[in-house]
């Protein structure tokens, strides 16, 4: 509690407030709960409380999701707005370890405040609180759709203001698309609440039990697949360490090229997959140069022809690196073309204009902003409104037009983060460090005429 900021802390004790006075307000009520719905009430409450305590962690700093908001769809059900509150506060009682005190309580607030709205609409559009029967089942489908459609996403708004408000969720980290996806994985398994109001008439308590099944594979499948992400981003992450450590000055250089592209394929309109991918392609964008020599990347002055031909392969390079990780999908052409200019002029390819690929028309747009705002060993960084101008004088000729136009509207949106200061290398410590950056378009590097 003591490490959250004031506002968190403020929108905590405010949802507590609301819950305790929804439910209480439920309860003063006679006619809400009769006492032959506890019994009822309390199988709901264990079922929740067992999925509970076994979430599943996202990709976000200590936060998780569970499959148990479908015992608490099923509550509305069966036992109304009211009893679907209880079910949801018994997030309190969670055993799930490591979990603070305020955690549980805000975790328990946010249910049942989901729960008694989802019950709320449930009732308003003519569902009834009972045991369904066969004859009545499919009456329940609209009442429930629509209880749906209120738990599941105010259950996500009132947890993505207390990620925000803690500091530990910003706006740019949630994608629309990809939210919307989100979503509608969440109201695929509101259904297994309806299924479980359904099972409650023929088989009744024994239902929560046949249910807990395909909670958990669901709830299996569901940490599979963000194992599997956080896998390849560890993979990815690995490389571009790698590639970072050929220049002292680059640190960072890759996560930044990689949000500047994602900023880019958002504004655009990108959908979720491909919004992935071109983040996958930011970061890798300069793995070749682990196949270009040191030498070569930390020559002072004018290259050869040859040394510049080895600087102009490493796209290429970057691409046989990378050709067998097949999750990077669309990313291999962005890394293999990000140095394609809009003119013709660029390499390794020379294409123009609608020629070169979408992604890499993206990357290249990043990749020379996220230069021009770094600090270089031969020159410090330049403004964002800088960089910005440079840009747009190079749209057209080096850069896609619709490209730079669409990053400067997400920079006027969002802003943007520059790097800090990179301080001198420590004395005496050997470091590595480029002696032009390749990426910068107001200081291209010098070749040599060897004839």
């Amino acid at each position: 509690m003591r490490d959250l900021p004031w506002p968190a802390k403020v929108y905590l004790v405010a949802t507590v407030t609301a819950a305790a006075a929804l439910i209480g307000r439920g309860l003063l009520i006679p006619g809400h709960l009769s006492g032959h719905e506890w019994p009822t009430l309390l199988v709901l409450a264990l079922l929740f409380l067992v999925c509970e305590s076994v979430p599943t962690l996202l990709n976000v700093e200590q936060a998780a999701m569970s499959v148990s908001f479908s015992a608490a769809l099923a509550a509305v059900v069966l036992v109304g707005d009211v009893g679907a509150a209880l079910v949801g506060a018994t997030a309190v009682l969670s055993v799930r370890p490591g979990l603070p005190l305020h955690k549980r309580l805000f975790n328990g607030a946010q249910f049942a405040i989901c729960g008694y709205a989802a019950g709320w609409v449930f009732e308003r559009l003519g569902g009834h609180q009972e045991i369904p029967n066969v004859g009545t089942f499919t009456d329940l489908l609209v009442p429930f759709a629509g209880a749906a459609a209120v738990f599941v996403p105010l259950n996500f708004v009132l947890f993505a203001v207390m990620l925000s408000l803690a500091g530990r969720l910003r706006t740019g980290e949630v994608p629309l698309r990809g939210l919307a996806q989100f979503l509608a994985s969440y109201f695929g398994y509101a259904t297994f609440g309806l299924l479980i109001a359904g099972l409650w008439a023929t088989v009744q308590s024994i239902s929560a039990v046949l249910v807990l099944l395909p909670l958990f594979v669901a709830r299996w499948a569901f940490g599979q697949y963000l194992a599997q992400q956080r896998s390849y981003d560890a993979t990815i992450a690995a490389l571009c360490q790698a590639v970072e450590t050929k220049d002292y000055y680059t640190r960072g250089h890759c996560m930044r090229v990689s949000s500047a592209s994602t900023m880019i394929a958002q504004e655009i309109g990108m959908g979720p997959e491909r919004m992935r991918a071109i983040g996958y392609a930011g970061m890798l964008h300069d793995v070749g140069k682990l196949g270009v020599p040191t030498k070569v990347l930390q020559k002072e002055g004018r290259l050869t022809e040859e040394e510049y031909a080895a600087i102009q392969l490493h796209p290429m390079r970057g691409l046989e690196i990378v050709r067998g990780i097949d999750f990077l999908d669309e990313a291999f052409a962005g890394i293999m073309h990000h140095h394609e200019r809009h003119d013709g002029g660029g390499y390794p390819m020379g294409l123009a204009g609608a020629e070169i690929p979408e992604f890499a028309r993206i990357i290249a747009v990043a990749d020379a902003f996220d230069s021009m705002t770094s600090d270089r060993s031969y020159r410090k960084a330049k403004s964002i409104e800088e960089a910005l101008t440079e840009l747009r004088k190079g749209a057209g000729t080096q850069f896609d037009p619709v490209m730079v136009g669409a990053f400067i509207r997400a920079v006027d949106r969002r802003g943007w983060d520059p790097p800090r200061r990179v301080t001198e290398p420590p004395a005496g410590e050997a470091v590595e460090t480029a002696a032009k950056d390749h990426d910068d378009p107001t200081m291209p590097i010098e070749v040599a005429s060897e004839r």
